[in-house]
């Protein structure tokens, strides 16, 4: 197969494998930038394979940046582009199921495109665009499926967190995974305890974000890979439900925490210990608590005008989002217009300050801060107006 029509991204790099091709060495454009080219999807990172050892990559080209040495990675610099260009290689045994005990390099593509995960991420390109495929990848997109390359025991075993990245593109590829591919890993799902958190977080992620979340979710709970995410073991039920009513991807991360925590049923601190044991930034975490408490109360009716206040124009959309997947009316051009027809939008708008009230007479401390609270909701509520004088007065009188 040859591709006549390369992405910008492919024509721009095509120079450098020129180069590495006119020394005496192989190179080939690998992984999900030549799978999605196929696909017609839109591509991202260009990644390059070369029989050229890190040192002879390093003699060809003027700026290069050591990236990943160690493993035979080298980011190639163009133009103001970087290539990561990495050697072939063979890896020896996977004690930790992540990483490999030792990386030999070597000059051939097939003993590198071997160790990969799967058939459609084990394609390889020329530079003129022509693929080689030596595991039926092209058959394997043809028919929509993911199918680890070789053993599939092995290939788990080796890198437990290939089962995450199985069921991510079951869900952004709408694929479907091949049996014997499926039962490894469901023989291999308890090797997932394995993985860092942060590595299973951003596939998860992937998944609730991809065209089909429900390939990746049913995959998910098929193979019991569900039981070694953190905090999701007594939730099989609230998962199944999710699966059913989740028809297409979650516009944001922050939906997809939302989704979650939502349909688990979650508290403010329930949500803070949930998000804390999967590795989040405390800022993710105020988020989820705040969208989620609003879209709990959209699964119950409209919003009042200070929750639509305290929640925020962007969160807003975000639960709205989530409840109307959990079954809520979809309510965003009535919260649009209520958050639109907000007197104030963000406490700094209010009309008057601390300094304000102090020159008026009330004394600072504690008590100050909670009248400014009250005059901030008395306003957004249309209690009083926002105006200097109507404030001060509302305090000093």
């Amino acid at each position: 197969m040859q591709l006549e029509h390369l992405p910008e991204e492919f024509e721009m790099a095509r120079p450098v494998l020129q180069t590495i091709e006119q020394a005496g060495y192989e190179a080939y454009f690998v992984g999900g930038s030549v799978r999605d080219t196929i696909l017609g999807k839109e591509i991202h990172d260009v990644d390059i394979a070369t029989s050229a050892y890190p040192d002879e990559i390093k003699h060809l080209f003027k700026r290069t940046v050591d990236t990943g040495i160690e493993h035979g990675t080298v980011m190639i610099l163009d133009h103001g582009t970087g290539y990561e260009t990495t050697t072939f290689r063979s890896e020896s045994t996977y004690t930790d199921f992540r990483r490999p005990d030792q990386v030999t390099f070597v000059r051939s593509l097939a003993e590198d495109l071997k160790r990969r995960d799967f058939t459609i991420n084990a394609l390889a390109m020329k530079e003129d665009g022509t693929v080689i495929d030596l595991f039926d990848g092209l058959a394997d997109l043809k028919h929509r499926q993911i199918c680890a390359v070789g053993d599939p025991q092995e290939r788990f075993h080796e890198d437990a967190l290939r089962m995450m990245r199985a069921v991510r593109f079951a869900s952004q590829l709408n694929f479907t995974i091949v049996p014997e591919t499926l039962a490894a890993m469901t023989s291999h799902a308890e090797l997932l305890r394995k993985i860092a958190v942060e590595r299973t977080q951003v596939e998860l992620l992937k998944l609730l974000t991809g065209q089909a979340p429900q390939q990746g979710l049913t995959d998910l709970l098929t193979t019991g890979l569900w039981q070694y995410c953190p905090d999701f073991a007594d939730h099989k039920a609230d998962l199944e439900r999710l699966t059913a009513q989740l028809h297409q991807g979650a516009s944001t991360d922050l939906t997809a925490w939302t989704l979650l925590t939502t349909s688990f049923g979650l508290e403010t601190n329930a949500i803070t210990t949930f998000l804390k044991h999967w590795k989040t930034a405390n800022q993710t975490i105020s988020a989820v608590q705040m969208t989620t408490k609003t879209a709990q109360h959209l699964l119950q009716g409209p919003l009042s005008t200070w929750q639509v206040y305290q929640c925020g124009e962007d969160q807003l959309m975000i639960a709205n989002e989530a409840a109307v997947v959990l079954g809520a009316t979809d309510r965003s051009r009535e919260l649009i217009a209520q958050w639109q027809n907000l007197p104030i939008q963000t406490k700094k708008a209010l009309a008057v300050t601390g300094r304000d009230l102090m020159q008026a007479g009330v004394q600072p401390g504690p008590q100050l801060g909670a009248i400014l609270g009250d005059l901030e909701y008395q306003v957004v509520t249309g209690k009083l107006p926002n105006e200097k004088s109507a404030l001060v007065a509302a305090v000093t009188d």
